[in-house]
């Protein structure tokens, strides 16, 4: 860490606490040298390679207009992380990113390859904005900025470290929780979870804020989960599993994985992907983080083609955990 501030929430008590900030609860390390060997192995053999059919073909077969009249509990996938999902008529968007670019400066950094299957002024009421954590391509200033004007009465749910960013963008009801804590808004409960990755959006304030996934709790018990960014461990989600014995529904990161050597520590592939639906018990899934941006070594088609040979291979049913277009939406029904 370049910087070391001490961190406000500290307690000695939560292995996940540190003095100068958080960390996960099984050791990670990204090296600089491993960040500048990645990079350049992308520029020598030139990744990521395109869809196999083009960028045009990728995003006409992968993207629809949404149906937001469609009643019930329902999850829509908009693009990356950035999902509505509706829990007894109260409508929660997750790391909502509609920027062209997802970095610190509007003119450089990841672009975008397909765009948002609606547009900020296209959405339904939001009574809830979720955020994962606070990299530029989960947390995304002007998409907030963009929903709390559009939303004046808006409430946000967000990890430890974030509620001071929230409020100057505009959100003034903001509930900060630590792992394992959780609010009720609505008449559903929001359980912040664990999750194995890290914070940056500066040189000197790594790991100042914490990141987590979410568990949405209906009254009835009805679990719906999302991942936000993770790495795999199979001692954190099994804790999570023992939280919540079955999950009715989830929404899992399946892009951004390669080169497995350097991305593993952050970020799951399809075949993880697969082994948490099963951890957590899941009753139905969909990929998400994908699609969108290229922020790591793999083609924008390959995620779903890899999801479906995993699933193959695990007797899933396509049903169970799939690949939907961005707009398009499922139901969430309970055991």
């Amino acid at each position: 860490m370049l910087f070391k501030r001490k961190n406000p929430y500290y307690n000695p008590k939560k292995s996940h606490h540190t003095p100068y900030g958080f960390c996960n609860l099984e050791p990670t390390t990204i090296k600089q040298l491993d960040v500048y060997r990645w990079s350049l192995e992308r520029h020598i053999h030139h990744l990521p390679k395109p869809p196999q059919q083009g960028y045009a073909h990728f995003a006409r077969e992968w993207t629809q207009s949404p149906d937001f009249t469609l009643s019930g509990n329902r999850l829509w996938w908009i693009s990356h992380a950035t999902l509505l999902i509706r829990l007894n008529q109260c409508m929660i968007i997750t790391d909502p990113v509609f920027s062209q670019r997802v970095s610190p400066v509007s003119f450089a950094g990841p672009k975008r390859r397909t765009q948002p299957a609606a547009s900020i002024a296209e959405l339904p009421h939001i009574d809830v904005i979720a955020i994962s954590h606070n990299h530029y391509d989960h947390l995304d200033t002007a998409s907030i900025r963009k929903l709390a004007a559009r939303f004046p009465n808006i409430n946000a749910v967000v990890p430890l470290g974030l509620k001071r960013k929230l409020h100057q963008l505009g959100i003034n009801n903001v509930t900060e929780l630590d792992w394992w804590e959780q609010t009720n808004i609505n008449n559903i409960r929001f359980h912040a979870v664990p999750a194995h990755h890290w914070s940056q959006r500066s040189l000197l304030d790594r790991n100042h804020t914490l990141w987590c996934g979410w568990m949405m709790q209906t009254p009835e018990g009805s679990n719906t989960y999302f991942s936000g960014d993770t790495g795999f461990s199979e001692i954190m989600f099994r804790q999570i599993a023992e939280h919540f014995t079955s999950t009715d529904m989830a929404a899992i990161q399946i892009g951004a994985y390669a080169p497995r050597w350097f991305m593993h520590n952050q970020h799951i592939d399809p075949e993880q992907a697969v082994a948490i639906f099963n951890i957590l018990h899941c009753r139905q899934a969909i990929g998400m983080h994908w699609g969108a941006f290229e922020l790591a070594d793999e083609p924008l088609d390959e995620p779903p083609q890899l999801l479906a040979a995993v699933r193959v291979r695990h007797g899933l049913l396509p049903e169970c955990f799939e690949s939907i277009k961005m707009g398009d939406s499922r139901p969430i029904t309970s055991s």
